[in-house]
């Protein structure tokens, strides 16, 4: 990775921790979920309902119920209401939360295919600016938290702003004085926590980036135990851990100071009102402008507005922190592809490649790394690419498949320039083995036959031509032994042959081999070679090698430096011309004598 860096973009039209924002988003995902949804709101309304039915119950039982002359029906017909009520109510709460937790899951699983396939068909740009650590934790991690605002939040917003107004309706019906009391608090508390969601904002972004940038470091470290072993860096490694953790908490701790004051606050202005309302319901009462039963019922139905008041407020720290996550969500799914080409097909390519005059630079504050490169070669022939580390030697093997496009001339295979033709159809006709050999954790036969289905027979003939096969027979399950992480089950040679069965298994008429065998052992190469050999008949191939005895019988060398084509020739002219070739030649030769 060349840098660390946060996935984080627009979330739409809107801001990106606008809830409103994050709405428009996902409706595209609710839509056809639609009716689920209202069935579960409409399953909420149902148990707001029967929180105000509480106290509307209390006053004919306060007011009849009770005493010499009591109503006998009251005494019955109450209670019975009570448990149906209560029945009601628990077929409601489940109700409503099996179809939202089924709705929630349905986009959650939607979001993270989504955001899946865009990764996996992101350029490879991206893939250079995010670290791995930042796209894991966007689509295993943060994901999660939109499933926390779609149940969770969405559940409080919804259930317990309609009993606010179930209850606040029988409230006004009770007493219109009294209500009037409590409706002026509202926009009071309201202003209180608009302030407090802005600061919770802010500090729930940052919180976020420290959370990648802590992510990072374990990576790191994870990535590079040897280093860390070898160099002792256990308590540099720890030390940086810890201070980023500190950080970590000191932000917690600060989100939790200002999500922590809303709660008391609103319960000081609820108290106020409390006793502002025992205050005139006494004096109404001196009136005869109110009974018993109704002011028990006016103040039970207050003390319930109180609850789903707070859950209305403690739902904000929840609801940040989804908006925060949003910013990565959909910063991911934004991400553009990587370009699809013009969609000319390509059946099976003759393997002519030329490059014209290309160009290529990374950024423009990191100048050039190819300057002018033109050459062609013929189909079947075989081209090595030599220099010193840096020479532009991997950067120029990369356009080939539009890994990159070149910032300057064009690049053809088979007389077509390479924007023309469907990158995939382009793709299939190319096979690679690269230096930093990359396997997945399957099995065997699974990684010799990537991306194509298996073919027992070619993948056994794949392993005899990359001199693996008596290695992978023996073991227990043979092809269909599981290699682990990276296959580090096998050794370096191994998994290095592995790579090279897998372009063997392909037979794909372009070849590009960046030091397919660097990491094998003298006898090794021998037979791999002999085998590379066979595969490279009747095919294009560019080799890439700091070894230089690996490529003495390519058609054609090429030796690169600072991005240009220095010199041309087979061994046996640069050889004779004694530059920089013959020098490179001549040191290595040297070392292996010594």
């Amino acid at each position: 990775m060349s840098e660390k860096s946060t996935i984080s973009k627009p979330v739409g039209k809107g801001t990106a921790s606008s809830a409103a924002a994050v709405g428009r988003r996902l409706w595209p995902y609710l839509k056809p979920l639609l009716w689920v949804v209202i069935a579960g709101v409409l399953s909420m309304a149902l148990v707001a309902a029967t929180e105000a039915g509480i106290p509307a119950l209390l006053k004919p039982l306060l007011d009849h119920g009770f005493g010499t002359r009591g109503s006998p029906s009251a005494r019955w017909l109450v209670p019975t209401a009570v448990i149906g009520l209560s029945l009601v109510r628990g077929f409601a709460q489940y109700a409503s939360g099996y179809l939202l937790q089924y709705v929630s899951n349905r986009i959650l699983l939607d979001l993270r295919l989504r955001m899946f396939d865009r990764m996996i068909h992101a350029s490879v740009a991206f893939f250079q600016r995010e670290t791995a650590s930042t796209v894991i934790n966007a689509i295993v991690f943060e994901v999660n938290q939109i499933l926390n605002v779609l149940m969770s939040v969405m559940v409080t917003l919804v259930r317990d702003s309609l009993t606010v107004v179930f209850l606040l309706g029988y409230l006004f019906y009770l007493n219109w004085r009294l209500t009037l009391i409590v409706a002026v608090l509202l926009p009071g508390i309201g202003w209180l926590v608009s302030k407090i969601n802005r600061r919770l904002r802010r500090l729930n972004r940052e919180y976020q980036m420290l959370t990648n940038d802590l992510s990072y470091i374990v990576e790191e470290t994870v990535g590079g135990y040897k280093v860390v072993k070898v160099h002792n860096g256990e308590t540099y490694e720890k030390n940086r851990f810890g201070e980023m953790s500190r950080r970590l908490r000191g932000y917690q701790m600060r989100m939790t100071v200002s999500g922590g004051l809303a709660q008391p606050l609103t319960q000081f202005l609820a108290s106020i009102a409390l006793a502002l309302v025992v205050t005139i319901a006494v004096v109404q009462a001196s009136h005869d402008q109110t009974t018993v039963g109704g002011f028990v019922a006016f103040v039970t139905s207050m003390l319930l507005v109180i609850s789903p008041l707070k859950h209305l407020i403690d739902v904000n720290q929840p609801l940040q922190r989804g908006m925060t996550a949003a910013e990565l969500i959909f910063g991911l799914i934004d991400e553009p592809p990587e370009a699809a080409g013009g969609g000319r097909p390509l059946a099976r390519a003759r393997g002519e490649i030329e490059f014209r005059n290309v160009s290529f630079a990374y950024g423009a504050s990191l100048g050039a790394t190819l300057q002018g490169v033109s050459f062609r070669v013929a189909p079947g022939e075989m081209v090595a690419l030599a220099g010193p580390s840096g020479s532009g030697k991997t950067t120029l093997v990369n356009l080939l498949p539009r890994f990159f496009d070149p910032t300057g001339g064009e690049i053809l295979v088979d007389g077509v320039s390479l924007p023309d033709y469907d990158v995939h159809a382009l793709r299939s006709q190319i096979a690679m083995v690269s230096q930093d050999v990359v396997l997945f954790n399957d099995t065997v036969a699974s990684n010799v036959a990537y991306g194509e289905a298996i073919d027992r027979e070619r993948v056994t003939a794949a392993l005899r031509a990359a001199n693996l096969w008596d290695t992978i027979a023996a073991l227990p399950k043979g092809m269909d032994t599981l290699i682990g992480g990276n296959g580090m089950r096998l050794s370096g040679g191994q998994r290095q042959r592995l790579a090279i069965a897998r372009a063997i298994y392909k037979d794909a008429p372009i070849l590009i081999l960046d030091e397919a065998t660097s990491a094998l052992d003298s006898e090794s190469e021998r037979h791999v070679q002999a085998a590379l050999e066979t595969l490279m008949a009747g095919r294009t191939t560019l080799v890439i090698a700091h070894r230089l005895s690996t490529i003495e019988r390519a058609d054609r060398i090429m030796v690169m430096e600072a991005g240009r084509i220095v010199e041309r020739g087979n061994h046996r002219e640069l050889i004779e011309q004694g530059g920089l070739y013959a020098h490179l030649h001549r040191i290595q030769f040297q070392q292996s004598a010594a």
